[in-house]
């Protein structure tokens, strides 16, 4: 179940709500449908930042425990996905400010990023530990973090606490901020290397 009140590992799209529903379908109607659906739940999580704060106040009233990362997420690898669980793991509900285009080649250079900011947007939205993406174009998420204010603001190992931008603003509201270990052999950098690479 995320902060919106959806499951998203059920969200009723089982194939015997389906068939039971909707009598007569075919294994590829079935599969279409099923497709859509997960398409549809995606896209309800990125927001504008305008509609973010809304839900992030809606959380608060409720007394949700809302979490923070940010990055720029090109080439998806299993260090994402799992510095990703374990933020979530920390609270109610994951926001994942995603650096736009511009921001990732002012921070990575020229031929970066690999995907653009929306199939990056599509990618992270797809995962169950992400309940909302935003993204933003500003060289840090400092303005971000200070209208959204989460209770708990995660980065990785590689970044010193005293570094980590928003620390002040999300400290002095009463928010945590926590550095994740970092996860050995999992860069995007490297990935690109190694493609290169092949003979």
């Amino acid at each position: 179940m995320n902060a919106a009140g959806e499951n998203h590992t059920r969200a009723g799209y089982s194939r015997e709500n389906v068939t039971r529903t909707r009598p007569g379908l075919s294994a590829g109607l079935l599969c279409r449908f099923a497709v859509n659906s997960g398409a549809a739940r995606v896209m309800t999580k990125l927001l504008k930042i305008d509609s973010l704060v809304d839900d992030r106040e809606r959380l608060r009233r409720e007394g949700k425990r809302v979490v923070f990362t940010n990055g720029c997420f090109d080439l998806l690898h299993p260090g994402h996905i799992r510095y990703l669980a374990e933020a979530r793991a920390l609270g109610d509900a994951l926001i994942v400010g995603l650096n736009s285009d511009r921001s990732v080649r002012a921070l990575k250079g020229e031929g970066r990023p690999i995907l653009d900011e929306s199939e990056r947007a599509e990618v992270i939205a797809a995962l169950a530990a992400v309940d909302y993406v935003v993204v933003f174009d500003e060289d840090t998420p400092q303005e971000l973090i200070a209208r959204l204010l989460p209770d708990v603001l995660v980065k990785g190992g590689d970044w010193p606490l005293d570094q980590i931008v928003g620390r002040e603003e999300v400290e002095a509201a009463g928010g945590k901020v926590i550095s994740l270990p970092y996860i050995e052999g999992s860069s995007t950098s490297d990935i690109i290397q190694r493609i290169k690479e092949i003979p």
